[in-house]
């Protein structure tokens, strides 16, 4: 991942931006963020994907799973038919928002439905320890039943009195925000998030000076607001979070807070995946 770590941009008595980067393309899917590396920075956001299908036309994500973490699918274009371990399964429309807290462990899979294009952001979040062995829970939303504020839906946390419908841990804001050419928006954080980032796919955005497309920005850790203007037509995630105050126990589809949780999730995922292969779901 390309990245320009501790490069600081003033935003005019705001704050400034300390590292980019234009992730890294693999078929349809661009990572922006990864546990091992950003994810040390942004904790308790870990993971990021941006997926397009005009990219690469073959996407379809084989059911896999994960433990100690929630994952947050926000769907930009068409339309995405899941399932999960949980018992959900269906289709996810375009706008719709897929909220899977994995707690001790759970698989899910999802794949393009229709000839149209599908777009949208897979993010993970550390869960605390309270949750990261607790019982998996899905919920899936329609466009219609994300609460929105001004420009910004409000996918999870609470902003200007705007309150997310999905269970998130308290101190975590997760936005999705569109500005028409040339309008203005700024982000007040809520107090104790100290963690900030953006990614912009669609559009650009002015932060002060700068110019601001096709990648993800991070700010320093501070309790200032952020200041947009659509330097174009511009679509765009924002999260910000109190810090995560726990070490990242990581495997391959996992985030825990400790060694021993982390052994955990993965032996109750396995226990899954024998389960799985007996029923003849996966090779």
């Amino acid at each position: 991942m390309k990245t320009l770590a501790h490069s600081s941009t003033s935003l005019r008595g705001g704050r400034a931006i300390i590292t980019r980067t234009a992730g890294r393309q693999h078929g349809p899917v661009k990572r922006l963020v990864s546990p091992s590396d950003l994810g040390e920075m942004l904790k308790p956001f870990v993971f990021l994907d941006y997926f397009d299908s005009s990219v690469d036309t073959g996407m379809r994500f084989a059911m896999h799973p994960h433990s100690g973490l929630a994952t947050t699918t926000v769907l930009l274009e068409g339309e995405v038919e899941y399932e999960d371990t949980t018992g959900a399964s269906g289709v996810m429309p375009a706008g719709g928002v897929e909220w899977m807290n994995a707690g001790r462990g759970v698989w899910h899979d999802g794949h393009a439905r229709g000839d149209g294009p599908v777009r949208g952001y897979q993010l993970w979040v550390a869960l605390p320890p309270e949750l990261e062995l607790g019982e998996p829970l899905s919920q899936y939303l329609s466009a219609s039943e994300i609460a929105q504020t001004g420009p910004a839906h409000v996918i999870l946390g609470r902003y200007e009195n705007v309150e997310s419908p999905i269970p998130a841990p308290a101190g975590i804001n997760y936005l999705l925000v569109r500005l028409a050419a040339g309008e203005q928006w700024q982000y007040t954080p809520p107090a104790g998030h100290n963690v900030a980032w953006l990614s912009v796919q669609r559009g650009a955005l002015l932060i002060a000076d700068e110019h601001i497309a096709n990648e993800l920005v991070v700010f320093d850790e501070s309790a200032d607001a952020l200041a947009f203007t659509a330097d174009e037509d511009v679509e765009f995630v924002l999260g910000s979070a109190v810090p995560h105050p726990h070490n990242l126990a990581l495997g391959y589809y996992s985030v825990h807070t400790s060694p021993e949780t982390l052994r955990a999730g993965e032996a109750r995922i396995r226990e899954i995946g024998a389960q799985l292969r007996r029923r003849g779901r996966i090779g």
